[in-house]
């Protein structure tokens, strides 16, 4: 079992540097942060190529191999879970990009709302998070919280503007 991975862990298998978010997960404080804050440059790095539309198309892809790297990942590690993983993160972040409203305020509002919602873990999220293990489990969870966040987003949008 490794408890804290190392860059030799990430590079050692596809499935690993995959799950670390490239090398993010290794961050020595809030690797989750790190890793959502990621997200920001690979959806730009996205949208060269693709337009919302075709990013959403692209995101069951990114959740599919997150399933795969990160049971591989939390196998490797022996913690199903681990912090250092944060795929999880990016590609929900990815999503909430998406749908979000143009602009710096907006972009930081959403990696605020995210944040809190992936730490907070309201209902149902600890509960899918407890039932639901492996990869599959590591990835719905910040899927949910995506979903919260993106439904403040929606509220404040209306409510303010």
């Amino acid at each position: 079992m490794i408890v804290r991975p190392s860059m030799s862990f990430l590079l050692s298998h596809p499935a690993h540097f995959l799950a670390l978010g490239f090398g993010t997960g290794l961050a020595p404080v809030a690797p989750g942060t790190v890793g959502t804050l990621l997200g920001f440059p690979l959806y730009a790095v996205l949208l060269q190529w693709l337009p919302p539309f075709g990013i959403l198309l692209l995101l069951p892809l990114l959740f599919i191999l997150g399933i795969w790297a990160c049971s591989t990942t939390g196998a490797a590690l022996g913690i199903g879970d681990h912090s250092s993983m944060v795929w999880d993160e990016i590609v929900a972040f990815v999503l909430i990009l998406v749908f979000t409203p143009p602009g710096l305020a907006w972009q930081i509002f959403a990696f605020l709302a995210f944040r809190a919602f992936d730490v907070l873990k309201p209902p149902p999220i600890r509960s899918m998070e407890r039932r639901w293990k492996g990869g599959f489990g590591v990835m719905v969870d910040d899927i949910m919280a995506a979903f919260y966040a993106l439904l403040l987003i929606a509220i404040v949008k209306k409510v303010f503007i």
